[in-house]
């Protein structure tokens, strides 16, 4: 197959107008989709990270007292028993706030009470959670134990009653608090000094806030009831049985007692998917404005490649009139192309590389990986030549006696 490289180059010359355009939508649409795709990857990284939760089995339930002689305590007892009475369900807890959902509790804690030699400190997610946290989680203890049921102290007056007991924390935290690994048994003191015992670990979770803080997998579970009027339950399911569930307790749970109100049941990934919410639909955006510029780029390849093929006509059928093939001209439009590709994704990669700098800086993003690139530079040549092929083949077709009388 024989591609003069001397004509293809000087034709580039002396179109030099087109070339470059196209040469610059290369350019751009090379740095746009290498950082576009290295940030939607980063999402969907974010997004399916392991909770440490058993998030597909589990719902939530919201109830209300509303009534002067509305008895908090005792509708905990009951509500909790008759819950976990029913057949599939797994664990039912009380809680101070819900996992996953965007919005929860934290408190600053430190090795010793007295708040200027206290050392450490370090602010936490915590969760008011009964003896059956860990089973209506799907929580994997790896150290120590869970609560028992004489550990759990009642509901204080308010959300942030000073709890001093027994605690549960998650190795994450763990490992800041004690970087020598020796969590187990110690003793750290919250915002009001209250001593806290660490009885187990935890292997992993995602908190209150899976984004939007440093340190999402630090949490703290305490052996607490939550303050009423109105609290939360969690509810695990066995799998495959929790929309059933959840519909026997959204129509049941009301009618057994009339002085409170049943304000939702939910399930924990519906608080999960809003969580994500934003991630996700900026993973759409970009991918959307992402297939948007590559199309845009072929149809200018292609429109370049076509203008080119009807421009040429007579150099065309000269060419085929003194023996070139059709598939040398195949080759002189594509290797065209390709090399105007080229010189567009050289001038990409250096876009690409300050874009994915410039984003690292800005929003303390990761930098781009060089893969990523070397991806992009395979995908923009594919697209190049797929964009080319039409008019090439076209150009293959004309014949040296149609040629002729264009001149």
């Amino acid at each position: 197959m024989n591609v003069p490289f001397r004509p293809i180059i000087s034709a580039l010359f002396r179109n030099r107008a087109g070339a470059l355009l196209v040469a610059a939508q290369v350019a751009i649409a090379l740095a746009v989709l290498v950082n576009a795709v290295y940030m939607v990857k980063q999402r969907v990284d974010l997004i399916n990270r392991p909770t440490g939760i058993d998030v597909d089995n589990i719902f939530v339930v919201g109830v209300q007292g509303f009534t002067k002689d509305f008895d908090y305590r005792a509708m905990l007892d009951e509500d909790i028993s008759w819950l976990r009475s029913i057949p599939g369900v797994i664990g039912v807890t009380a809680t101070n706030s819900v996992p996953l959902s965007g919005g929860g509790s934290s408190d600053y804690f430190k090795l010793t009470p007295d708040a200027k030699t206290g050392g450490r400190d370090a602010l936490v997610n915590y969760f008011h959670f009964n003896e059956q946290g860990a089973d209506a989680l799907g929580l994997n203890v790896i150290a120590g134990r869970w609560f028992t049921r004489e550990e759990v102290q009642p509901p204080g007056g308010t959300l942030y009653a000073v709890y001093s007991g027994p605690i549960v924390v998650t190795k994450d935290y763990a490992d800041r608090m004690f970087p020598k690994g020796d969590a187990l048994g110690k003793v750290i003191y919250g915002s009001s000094s209250q001593p806290l015992t660490i009885i187990g670990i935890v292997d992993h979770m995602i908190g209150s806030w899976p984004v939007g803080v440093d340190y999402p997998t630090q949490i703290m579970y305490m052996a607490f009831e939550p303050a009423g009027p109105g609290t939360r339950y969690l509810v695990r399911t066995q799998p495959g049985l929790r929309d059933q569930l959840m519909r026997k307790v959204e129509a049941e749970l009301g009618q057994r007692n009339v002085k409170r109100a049943v304000n939702y049941v939910r399930t924990l990934k519906l608080y999960q998917d809003r969580s994500y919410l934003t991630q996700r639909n900026m993973s759409i955006y970009l991918i959307v404005v992402t297939g948007l510029l590559m199309a845009i780029t072929s149809f200018g390849i292609f429109a370049l490649a076509t203008f080119n093929v009807s421009t040429r006509t007579k150099q065309v059928g000269t060419r085929r009139a003194v023996g070139a093939r059709r598939r040398d001209v195949v080759a002189h439009f594509l290797v065209e192309n390709w090399l105007i590709t080229t010189v567009g994704v050289f001038v990409g990669c250096v876009l690409a590389l300050a874009a994915g700098h410039l984003l690292s800086l800005q929003y303390d993003l990761p930098r781009v990986d060089l893969y990523y690139i070397v991806g992009g530079v395979v995908v923009m040549w594919l697209v190049g030549l797929a964009a080319a092929w039409h008019p090439s083949r076209r150009a293959a077709r004309i014949s040296p006696a149609l040629a002729t009388r264009t001149v």
